[in-house]
């Protein structure tokens, strides 16, 4: 009986998690980061505001794991329709499908990038695995652009394209620089992908 025990606690706490990152999940998806409050999330969740840190370090690891689901929902926006065989087409399909997320999804996709951890912590392992597996949907078509390049270099152009997009697609939504509207900024998105594509591309002898 006693057994039992250590089992339904583990259940319990398990369940508490859950209920938790759903309760976040859902202020940061109508509110965005900022709503994001440990006292309304325990009310949520029906729990004493200390049995949040029972479960999770602190509320970091909780909005991590928010924004976990976060890039799982941005893995199957990317992962979905046929890819391009072109790789300068895939390129393109890749970020006009991103611009199309942080629309859909704007306040959950801000949220990966408003929040920030404390000064000398490192994402955990879990949170890079992702991140790097959704780097990868760049690297695969840069590979065929750049066969002959280090997989490490690969690796780093792919972050500094996304970079590039995502200051692209932060600036024309934001319309930091002027006003852009939805068809500009896609005719924006296309020709800047479109032109880096053209620098990668092999060069015809």
């Amino acid at each position: 009986m006693t057994e039992d025990i250590p089992e339904k606690l583990a259940l319990r706490r398990d369940k508490l998690r859950d209920a938790l990152i759903a309760a976040a999940e859902d202020a940061v998806t109508t509110r965005g980061l900022s709503g994001l409050k440990a006292r309304d999330l325990a009310a949520a969740a029906g729990c004493a505001l200390g049995a949040i840190y029972n479960v999770f370090d602190d509320l970091d690891e909780l909005v991590l794991r928010v924004n976990q689901r976060t890039l799982a929902m941005l893995e199957r926006a990317l992962n979905a329709g046929e890819a391009a065989a072109d790789p300068a087409q895939e390129l393109l399909r890749l970020a006009r499908a991103y611009l199309a997320f942080a629309r859909r999804e704007e306040k959950r996709w801000r949220a990966l990038f408003e929040h920030r951890l404390p000064p000398a912590r490192d994402p955990p392992g879990w949170y890079v695995v992702d991140l790097d597996r959704l780097f990868g949907r760049l690297e695969a078509p840069l590979a065929h652009l750049l066969p002959k390049a280090e997989p490490a270099a690969r690796a780093q152009l792919a972050r500094t394209l996304f970079s590039a997009v995502h200051g692209v697609v932060t600036l024309g939504m934001e319309e930091k620089l002027a006003p852009t509207p939805a068809a500009t900024l896609n005719a924006q998105l296309d020709g800047f992908v479109g032109m880096i594509a053209a620098g990668l591309a092999p060069r015809k002898t």
